[in-house]
């Protein structure tokens, strides 16, 4: 799959994928104005062009976006070198809504039709933080 931002100016590389993923975490709605639409992808990620810009917005991940045009390009789990892109660089894409996260921050002003599996904030913790 190849994708880009608004202005082109940064093109994003990656394997197929077909499933999309939401979190309603607020921080991510913070960041995009609503929930991330998220594309797993793994270490196996190439960004050419513009060199994307980050911000580190925890002790284990970071998010990318162009320094021209400020798309969503990324969120990127450092320990694990794993990016999560943002579904709406790949527009020519038939995703599928497989899962919901962090879905006990999920604002009650919209609901999705979609029957989805989900899991709270707690949940996903749990089952993904790092174990010391």
């Amino acid at each position: 799959m190849e994708g880009h931002c608004l202005c082109g100016g940064v093109v994003v590389s990656t394997g197929d994928h077909k499933e999309v993923n939401l979190c309603h975490c607020a921080m991510c709605r913070r960041w995009s104005g609503g929930p991330m639409f998220a594309v797993h992808s793994g270490t196996a990620v190439r960004f050419t062009g513009i060199a994307p810009a980050a911000y580190r917005s925890s002790e284990w991940a970071e998010r990318g976006f162009c320094p021209t045009c400020g798309t969503h390009l990324f969120y990127h789990l450092l320990p694990t070198d794993e990016y999560i892109l943002s579904a709406g660089l790949f527009q020519e894409e038939a995703f599928e809504l497989a899962s919901q996260i962090f879905i006990d921050e999920k604002p009650a002003f919209y609901e999705l039709k979609n029957d989805t599996p989900t899991l709270t904030g707690q949940q996903v913790f749990e089952q993904f933080a790092p174990k010391p």
